[in-house]
This record gives structure tokens, C-alpha cells and sequence, in this order.
């Protein structure tokens, strides 16, 4: 662990090679899991509000069970989350010609409907968060659905924390990512360099 102003960073994030390889995966992260993708409520409330102009864009599942049961729910956990559809799809997937998963919310961002890009949680993973009373856990998700992206991270020799440049910038602001990226080449070069922990 590594900390940085007020948070303690996973050594797996810098440690560890990521880049998504959505040509592989087709966007499982979106498909698999017991739960939605975790909002904040004020996510939770911008969902709502351009909930009209992504409506057509939705699988008809996904639509049945916002107007049953609405576009969130709070958890086993205690947890707010997305909805899914049967244990599976969250209810903002959507699939392209290729039947590639994408982000219903994140294709109008892109098309300029709508000016909310997703929520923090998505754009962040395989990063995940926990807050404590003093620091925030910023911690790397592991999953085996996600073993492609590990190896194409290799392949390109991008760690996790690279990879995740824009979103953990947008979270924690340029001085707290530039100081991680500073440590972590520090650390990098260490550790390379050291017997007992080889890359």
C-alpha cells in the first residue's frame, strides 16, 4: 500500500498491467455479477433525469424492469446499484452489431445527448473504492473475465493505473495523479532493481 494525500493506494494498481480488450471481452463487466454497478445518489438522480433520452436505446428486459421496479436499488450490502435484468445485463446495456455490450448512458455521451458520461464506478473498474473515516481504499478488482485485459496490458506495457489516467485524474484532480504516477515509477524502479521482487 502506498499512500497519497488522503487516500491509500493498492500496490496492485500500480503493480499490475490493464488495458481493456473490449474485442475479446465484448464488455462482459457489464453482463456478469450478483449486483448493478454502484451509484452515488446524485448519479442515481442524473440517471433519472435523462432516463427519457436513453429509453429507446435499452434491451426491452431492461425497460420492463425500470418501470416495474425503477432505475436503482439498494443492495444485500447496503449498496446502491443499477438495476439488472435476471441476475444478469445491467438495465443500461446495450449491444451493437457485433454484439458487443456498451454503455447505453456512455453512447448518447458520446453522440452529445446527454452530458452525463456514467457513473464514476464504471468509468473507474477495475478500480474500486471504499471510504473509511480518515482515507479512501483505492484498491484493484480482480476478475477473470477481465484476464484479457491483463494480458494486453502486458502486451503493451501499461499498468493499471496508466490505463486509468482520465477517470482516477477526474476523481482525485491532476496533483493527486501526478503524484501517484511519480511514486509509482519511484517504486517501479525499486522494486525492479530488487532482488526480492522482480516484475
Amino acid at each position: 500500500m502506498i499512500q497519497i494525500q488522503d487516500t491509500i493506494v493498492s500496490l496492485d494498481l500500480i503493480e499490475r498491467y490493464f488495458c481493456c480488450d473490449l474485442d475479446k471481452c465484448k464488455g462482459q463487466c457489464c453482463i456478469d455479477g450478483d449486483a448493478g454497478a454502484p451509484l452515488t445518489a446524485e448519479e442515481d438522480e442524473r440517471i433519472k433525469a435523462i432516463l427519457p433520452e436513453i429509453y429507446d436505446d435499452l434491451l426491452p428486459a431492461a425497460r420492463r424492469v425500470i418501470d416495474e421496479e425503477g432505475t436503482s436499488y439498494v443492495d444485500e450490502e447496503g449498496d446502491l446499484v443499477t438495476q439488472i435484468i435476471d441476475g444478469g445485463n445491467c438495465v443500461f446495456s446495450c449491444y451493437d452489431d457485433n454484439g458487443m455490450c456498451l454503455c447505453a448512458i456512455e453512447k448518447a455521451y458520446r453522440e452529445g445527448r446527454v452530458d452525463f458520461r456514467k457513473p464514476q464506478s464504471c468509468h473507474l473498474y477495475p478500480v474500486r473504492l471504499k471510504k473509511y473515516p480518515t482515507f479512501t481504499a483505492v484498491n484493484l478488482h480482480r476478475w477473470k473475465i477481465c484476464k484479457c485485459a491483463e494480458v494486453l496490458g502486458r502486451a503493451k506495457q501499461l499498468r493499471a493505473y496508466e490505463f486509468l489516467r482520465e477517470p482516477l485524474t477526474e476523481r482525485f484532480g491532476k496533483d493527486w495523479y501526478d503524484e501517484l504516477a511519480l511514486t509509482a515509477g519511484e517504486y517501479l524502479k525499486w522494486s525492479q532493481s530488487s532482488d526480492g521482487h522482480k516484475d
